[in-house]
């Protein structure tokens, strides 16, 4: 019959159509009909509708140009870590002495002819050359050995010419380094990591490390997943772009534009000049060191300062108890950390005491140190409100991020922003006086301490515990330390945390443009940006503290808590550490705290609070 005529005997150009009556129609097709029928095939699978998924995905955000700023933070927080820092020591003085062939991340040299190769007005690489081969071609850019008058590599091999080593002069040459160093990665750039062995910026392969160029993608940028384009050559165009168009030309970070133009009576040349003239010290305008001094604040209370401070003490045969905990502590004269702990000591004169950095603390944090060796501070200026301000936007954050994990609705995030700029007045009203030096110096001090900390001969007496995996060499000692002489029980990790998290958070509230934003989008982009930072740092301060910043403040008490002196909390632990210790006085309430969880937490009480071995 022709109904049961087969569908395959058509003509190439008809089609046939089968009706619910079991009859069929035969009609002419043509080139809008074929492709019609190309897309029913793509949903339509032996006549039956394939499976199909609905869901809600979150909102997207709006890029903004600061996320390239955030970026540049990560990098350069990332690149003067501990363990880029005992590379470079290693490349500088142990290995050959054509090995280090590290720049430094800013270069006047490019900044003002534009990169060798490629076009200085092009949108994918900023003045300084993204790719590896284009810098190193110039064979024109500043070494590391070049630092210093003398030079570091003048007093390096002056110093190993020398029939024997004593004195400081190995220790100064140490200092100098770490400072060179630090000036090395000082800068609002995205240059990746560095090469152990070699110092260039190179980028990982299938066959190792080779030379970077500029649509290679930022590894930690990649790995994050919050940018679609993260390749070196777009976020250095990005971060170019908000730096040069923000505020004027010139580039700087928008903040710091803004403190110029303020600044009266003052000759604002681009270039750099001595500093004994009426001018801006272009190189801190252009390329500032994005240090905070609460990464030293946060390691100091995780004990860092004060293991080297009793190692310190135990060198020159003070005794501290009657039952001296480092009895074991005997440096052989002929091992290399017995002259650089010499010279240490030697220069405690020139390194700064903890009532300085306490100071300033409080100048720049409201925060400070409770304990012994802390005298009685009476501060000019106190930054009171940073706990409360910095503690509410992290708690604002956390609501956001339950509105936001919610894809039913889009969460608001103007009471975010409000926060941001409150935080951001607050860091910008202490930035005076001593901040512009004064955490460079702490850092490459506590840089020298870690260093010390993490050297063979030190594990030989304070070598940790083989089964705790540490971030960074230098931790065990701090926490055989801390074991030793019946200090806190909070392992120096989540302190470290702390210091690494809060540094980047804080950094990108200082250096943001936050007072003159009224987009909430910008709030939006931050909060997601540093999701993994906030809550690491949150869980950390729990750690340390006993103080969940994600709680509700259902009463006065937790208000309290919350609000309190980071190191009258630590106090707080310290006495529930140790129920058998007998405190003296009126404290003795901080040791039976354990069945209510609160406690009064005033000053008063902390300066008072000693506790003494039974």
């Amino acid at each position: 019959m022709e109904n049961e005529k087969d569908d395959n005997d058509l003509g190439e150009n008809r089609i046939r159509i089968h009706h619910s009556t079991g009859t069929y129609s035969d009609i002419e097709g043509g080139s809008a009909i074929t492709t019609l029928i190309q897309k029913a095939t793509a949903y339509f699978d032996a006549g039956f509708v394939r499976q199909t998924s609905t869901a809600l995905e979150p909102s997207a955000g709006t890029p903004t140009d600061d996320q390239a700023l955030w970026a540049a933070i990560r990098d350069r927080t990332n690149a003067i870590s501990f363990e880029q820092y005992n590379n470079f020591i290693e490349r500088v003085f142990c290995a050959p002495r054509t090995s280090d062939q590290g720049r430094a991340v800013c270069c006047p040299e490019f900044e003002d002819s534009g990169p060798i190769g490629i076009s200085s007005t092009s949108d994918n690489c900023r003045n300084m050359p993204c790719s590896t081969s284009d810098i190193e071609a110039s064979n024109n850019f500043v070494k590391t050995s070049s630092i210093g008058s003398p030079s570091i590599n003048e007093r390096y091999e002056e110093l190993c010419r020398r029939p024997g080593i004593y004195g400081t002069d190995a220790y100064q040459l140490l200092k100098l380094a770490t400072q060179a160093f630090l000036l090395f990665e000082s800068g609002v750039v995205i240059e990746g990591a560095r090469d152990p062995g070699s110092g260039r910026f190179l980028v990982p392969n299938s066959s190792g490390l080779r030379g970077r160029k500029c649509d290679d993608n930022v590894p930690v940028e990649k790995e994050r997943g919050n940018l679609n384009d993260t390749s070196f050559g777009t976020l250095q165009g990005t971060l170019e772009r908000y730096l040069t168009t923000t505020l004027g030309a010139n580039r700087a970070l928008p903040y710091l534009k803004r403190i110029v133009s303020a600044l009266p009576s003052l000759n604002l040349s681009t270039e750099e000049g001595p500093p004994y003239c009426n001018i801006i010290l272009q190189h801190r305008l252009s390329c500032p060191s994005l240090l905070e001094l609460i990464w030293s604040y946060w390691h100091e209370e995780g004990m860092l300062v004060q293991t080297m401070n009793a190692i310190s003490l135990r060198f020159q045969n003070k005794k501290r108890h009657a039952k001296d905990p480092l009895a074991n502590l005997a440096l052989d004269s002929l091992r290399p950390l017995n002259n650089i702990l010499w010279g240490y000591i030697q220069d405690e004169p020139n390194r700064l005491s903890i009532q300085r950095r306490c100071y300033e603390y409080d100048s720049q944090y409201g925060i400070t140190l409770v304990g012994k060796a802390v005298p009685k501070l009476e501060s000019a200026d106190s930054r009171s409100q940073f706990i409360k301000a910095f503690h509410n936007l992290l708690y604002r954050t956390v609501l956001f991020y339950r509105e936001d994990d919610d894809n039913t609705i889009k969460a608001d995030a103007f009471s975010l922003l409000n926060a941001l700029r409150e935080v951001h007045i607050i860091l910008a009203e202490g930035a005076i006086n001593q901040f512009g030096d004064l955490p460079w110096t702490a850092r490459h001090e506590m840089l020298l301490m870690q260093w010390m900390l993490a050297r063979p001969e030190t594990k030989e007496f304070l070598r940790g515990r083989y089964s705790v995996p540490y971030q960074e060499t230098w931790m065990g000692a701090v926490d055989d330390m801390k074991r030793l002489q019946g200090w806190s029980d909070v392992t120096v990790t989540h302190f470290h945390e702390l210091a690494i998290k809060g540094e980047q958070i804080l950094l990108s509230i200082r250096y943001g443009d936050w007072i003159d934003i009224n987009n909430q989008e910008q709030a939006r982009n931050w909060a997601r940006d540093w999701r993994p930072e906030i809550q690491r740092y949150i869980h950390a301060y729990y750690a340390v503290s006993g103080v969940d910043l994600t709680s509700e403040t259902v009463d006065a008490r937790a208000a309290e808590a919350r609000y309190a002196q980071p190191s009258l909390l630590l106090q707080k632990r310290l006495a529930m550490q140790q129920p058998k210790n007998r405190v003296a006085g009126p404290n003795q309430r901080l040791a039976n705290i354990r069945r209510t969880g609160y406690g009064p937490l005033t000053n008063k009480m902390a300066n008072r609070l000693r506790i003494e071995r039974s």
